[in-house]
């Protein structure tokens, strides 16, 4: 196994990008392997490491079809809806209080 090349942190050659930069151009890494590391060095922890992709041997984001609109649709209501009262709170439920407002403080504490 060969080790992968390190580049510090805005010095990666032209024509390699992250994840996030591939997303941006509206590609993929398609499956290819990691070609480096990009590493941002922190003070007190080890440093930030991205992956780094060919862009030329990426490929193009596939659409979103009717039925993934449909499921995500569907899993943003659920992320709503209260498991208490059943309703619609308007807002994401914080899996933290695990019901609306409504329901987690009946008395009108929040705060």
């Amino acid at each position: 196994m060969t080790a992968l090349p390190v580049y510090r942190w805005h010095l990666a050659p032209d024509g390699l990008a992250t994840r996030r930069q591939l997303r941006a151009m509206n590609l993929r890494p398609g499956g290819q392997d990691v070609v480096a590391e990009l590493q941002r060095p922190r003070r007190k922890r080890g440093p930030l490491v991205a992956y780094l992709y060919r862009i030329d041997r990426a490929k193009p984001v596939r659409p979103m079809t009717p039925a993934k609109w449909a499921a995500l649709a569907k899993a943003n209501t659920a992320r709503r809806t209260c498991p208490t009262c059943r309703r619609d709170a308007g807002y994401v439920i914080p899996p933290s209080v695990g019901a609306c407002a409504t329901c987690a403080y009946p008395l009108g504490l929040a705060a």
